[in-house]
């Protein structure tokens, strides 16, 4: 970033940036409060630092937040993320085919919240490395300062991490194949064909529902398919990833969002399903605007 930039510059440029900072963060961390705090202390870096010795905004915010995050990871501060069957839901929500930053275009299928299950198998360097370039495109060079590593190093070492996280990924297939599961599922709800929703249940499949008056937990393939027809009438609603996690997003005719459903998909059936129907929970949800 050349030239000297007044304070409200400083900060419109950083606001600019803020989200894929966030983006960075929580994929290296897997926890937004820690994601939060890590590109806050950024901030107050920059707002520290004399603006003409910055000639590369980006990457040097990147630099910051990647050892701000290797930092956390190194000392074993990382706190766990909210579950999605937790009273108190926290959800990171993205349409399928809307317009994102080149940066997220790939965590739906790469690196969604089952993959942090996996990263967590990686040493921090590795899952620094394999976050910053598989994920963020950042180039080998640009890694290797905050690694304290040469870029050939830094090629091998994701090399590795990456070698390490497809041998651990789990069995149930690609985004793709998840979806087409959750599709078949939305259609028999909407349908009411009872066994069709049995075909792609688990037995022991959970529903959870988050309303005005607090969750509502319903188990079995029997049980949930009986109760279906909320599900059902998402289906007219927009494919979504949520946490990672096949889901669809449903609004009302003035743009209010109605409902938010997330799917675990696991050896072609669902395992379970999250659903959130309470106006005030959505209302407080940084969800995308209805297209």
């Amino acid at each position: 970033m050349p030239g000297t930039h007044p304070t409200d510059s400083i900060a419109e440029a950083f606001e600019s940036q803020r989200d894929r900072l966030k983006a960075v963060a929580y994929r290296v961390l897997g926890s937004h409060a820690d994601a939060e705090d890590v590109v806050q202390e950024a901030w107050l870096r920059l707002s520290r630092q004399e603006a003409d010795t910055i000639h590369n905004l980006g990457g040097w915010l990147t630099t910051v937040v990647g050892r701000l995050s290797l930092d956390v990871l190194r000392s074993g501060r990382s706190r766990p993320e909210v579950s999605l069957d937790d009273g108190s839901p926290e959800f990171t929500v993205t349409l399928d085919d809307a317009p994102t930053p080149d940066e997220l275009v790939a965590l739906g299928d790469s690196v969604g919240l089952a993959l942090l299950t996996v990263l967590d198998s990686l040493r921090p360097d590795e899952r620094l490395a394999f976050v910053l370039h598989d994920v963020f495109a950042v180039p080998f060079a640009e890694i290797a300062p905050i690694l304290g590593r040469s870029a050939d190093a830094t090629k091998m070492l994701t090399s590795r991490a990456r070698r390490k996280a497809r041998a651990a990924r789990r069995p149930e297939g690609t985004g793709r194949h998840q979806r087409e599961v959750v599709r078949a599922f939305l259609a028999a709800a909407g349908e009411g064909r009872f066994d069709e929703l049995l075909r792609v249940l688990r037995p022991e499949v959970t529903f959870t529902v988050h309303t005005p008056d607090g969750p509502f937990v319903t188990i079995g393939a029997t049980e949930v398919a009986t109760r279906a027809r909320l599900a059902g009438s998402a289906a007219r609603g927009h494919a979504a990833t949520v946490n990672g996690l096949p889901g669809v997003i449903s609004w009302d005719e003035d743009g209010t969002p109605l409902s938010l459903l997330a799917f675990t998909v696991a050896d072609g059936r669902i395992t379970d399903i999250t659903a959130v129907v309470d106006p005030a929970t959505l209302a407080l949800l940084d969800l995308p605007r209805a297209v």
